[in-house]
């Protein structure tokens, strides 16, 4: 007797429907464990990033330009005036460096008398948020 090849599938069908169904599946329950220095350092993050991102502190423009431009002045920068924070800040159409994050405009106004030495065009900002 000769079987039909549409048996064959079928008997193929058939054994590989009771294999999946006697297989068991993944439990579904994950548990994290989360080491506790990973919360010290989100801390510690947090009360650094405020410093860092824009806020009610000054800040001095040193140039505005194309992106090429303002990150070669932003190397310049950072290596004339080492002790101040730099960052490039995208304001269509233009790349506009800033340095510093000074408390108050006195402080400010000090920083930029130097500047101006190089960088006839700075200018003092107060961003806004």
């Amino acid at each position: 007797m000769r079987i039909s090849p549409t048996n064959i599938v079928l008997s193929y069908s058939f054994a590989l429907c009771i294999i999946s169904a006697n297989s068991s599946a993944q439990d579904r329950n994950v548990n994290i464990t989360q080491d506790p220095k990973f919360e010290q350092l989100l801390n510690e993050k947090r009360k650094i990033n405020p410093s860092i991102a824009v806020n009610e502190r000054y800040k001095i423009q040193v140039i505005s330009g194309d992106a090429e431009k303002a990150k070669k002045e932003l190397i310049d920068c950072k290596e004339l005036f080492a002790n101040l924070d730099g960052t490039i800040v995208f304001n269509t159409p233009n790349y506009k460096v800033w340095i510093g994050n000074f408390k108050n405009r006195i402080e400010a106004e000090r920083n930029l008398i130097e500047i101006k030495k190089i960088y006839e065009n700075a200018l003092l900002i107060k961003p806004q948020k």
